[in-house]
């Protein structure tokens, strides 16, 4: 068995592709659709859940993180299993285990079984990259390009149909009927997936999947987030804090071990010893863990009762109040690529660290209205959006064609990793800020974390500033 060169459609099949790619291309968008709607539903809907479940902010926070968490781990492996055995096969197979913890997630009686819906939920990620395969596949170049495009577009609207929907279907039905309906969806998208879509063929049927990474990688993700929920609930003793530590550091030592050994890493390490791809990292992890605390404390405040400093938002209203700012990151990532072919990646990241860190700053004292957290959220989520989209534009032309892939998923497993720190902290001051004899979050609570949301994304601009530095020592030294 060698490698089996995937250029286009299978011989003898072109015809019955032609008649089938219409088709097929509609259930992969319809796919596409239903998954961006399964995987937003928590944004406007997470603090009804934590009414329901009586969980804390920092045990909510866990909830949306799971599924970041597996995702993070599904993303620089979809790739390579559907390399490996087809990516048809592998997609129906991880729609199949998505299915499952949509109907898990709707069936939920307490958080540990609700936690495990989302953890399956979280292998979605690995939709997009597999049906990147296949429309590359079975279509021309310039077919799949918007191909790609259009999934892609439809599984950011998806997102947008989540957010508004979750409201009116979890205080109309349940909130476990905001899990069960797109989880259908995808059930029968799927279904006509695996009938209309041709198969493909591995294009490497050596290739090896980093099982020990992918178990490591999200073994010392899982423990950092519950480690940090444990913390701030103040229960754990000074000992057990410390196991924690250790645990997390034993679990991320032992995976950086395995990536730098393994033959074919799902994270190559090595690429980090490039200055372009490390400054893009730190720069990625700084941005993304502020812009995912912002995420988690909108909604929070949103809900909190309008008797106090609140306003007593229905889910429905949040979902109305997040539209905005859902809106501004898709149209970040387009405009985000228009701005770097005009300017340089790095002055576009300052500008979009400049306008986040201005605004969490002046939120911390101006979030009395609410249509000071409707900007605040469309602000921040471009100007990250487009920071981001610059890091990963930058990145990919800072390395040779061949390791594009690599740098970029690299990329995207530390925006995943950034944002779901960025919630769990969101979650943990919350938890730290809670009024003891009413069970909410003093508002003080909040100013912090819109505070330090705002400092940690100042902190990149310190990132630039000492990088710039060292490049300009460098140079002298030349």
């Amino acid at each position: 068995m060698g490698e089996v060169e995937r250029t286009g459609p299978p011989r003898g099949a072109s015809a019955r592709i032609g008649r089938l790619s219409l088709g097929a291309l509609g259930a992969l968008g319809i796919l596409a659709l239903a998954l961006g709607a399964l995987q937003s539903v928590l944004d406007p809907a997470l603090p009804l859940l934590q009414r329901e479940l009586g969980v804390s902010p920092a045990e909510g926070a866990l909830v949306a993180n799971t599924l970041l968490i597996t995702g993070a781990v599904v993303a620089p492996l979809a790739g390579k299993l559907g390399d490996r055995y087809g990516g048809k096969r592998v997609l129906v197979r991880l729609m199949a285990v998505v299915s499952a913890g949509g109907l898990v997630a709707s069936l939920a009686p307490n958080l540990p079984v609700l936690l495990l819906g989302q953890v399956l939920q979280g292998v979605m990620v690995g939709a997009l990259p597999l049906s990147f395969i296949l429309v590359r596949t079975h279509l021309t170049a310039g077919a799949s390009q918007m191909a790609i495009g259009l999934v892609m577009a439809l599984f950011t609207g998806g997102g947008m149909v989540g957010t508004l929907f979750a409201g009116p279907v979890a205080e109309g039905l349940s909130w476990k009927w905001m899990f069960a309906l797109p989880t259908l969806a995808v059930v029968v998208a799927t279904a006509v997936v695996a009938r209309v879509m041709p198969h493909d063929e591995p294009v490497r049927a050596d290739s090896r999947v980093d099982w020990p990474g992918a178990v490591l990688l999200s073994g010392t993700l899982l423990t950092l987030m519950i480690g940090l929920v444990k913390v701030t609930s103040g229960d754990l003793p000074p000992l057990a804090v410390g196991a924690l530590a250790v645990a997390v550091a034993v679990l991320a030592t032992g995976w950086v071990a395995v990536e730098r050994r393994a033959a074919s890493p799902m994270v190559d390490l090595r690429m980090l010893a490039r200055p372009a791809m490390w400054n893009a990292c730190v720069f990625t992890l700084i941005i993304t863990t502020s812009s995912g605390m912002v995420l988690f404390l909108l909604p929070q405040l949103f809900a909190v009762p309008a008797d106090g400093y609140g306003f007593g938002a229905s889910t429905t209203d949040i979902g109305l109040f997040l539209l905005p700012g859902a809106v501004a990151g898709a149209v970040s990532d387009w405009v985000g690529g228009i701005a770097t072919r005009r300017f340089r990646p790095r002055t576009v990241v300052v500008a979009g660290t400049v306008v986040t860190a201005a605004t969490m700053i002046a939120l911390a004292s101006l979030h009395s209205a609410a249509w000071q957290l409707v900007l605040a959220k469309a602000l921040t989520a471009f100007a990250a959006g487009i920071a981001t989209t610059a890091l990963l534009a930058g990145a990919a032309t800072a390395v040779e064609a061949k390791d594009t892939g690599i740098a970029t998923s690299l990329l995207v497993v530390t925006r995943v990793i950034g944002i779901a720190l960025g919630v769990q902290i969101g979650g943990a001051i919350l938890d730290a800020g809670a009024d003891p004899t009413m069970g909410l979050p003093a508002e003080s609570a909040f100013a912090t974390g819109f505070a330090v949301s705002g400092l940690v994304a100042a902190l990149s601009l310190l990132v630039v500033r000492i990088t710039r530095i060292r490049i300009a020592k460098k140079g002298t030294q030349a």
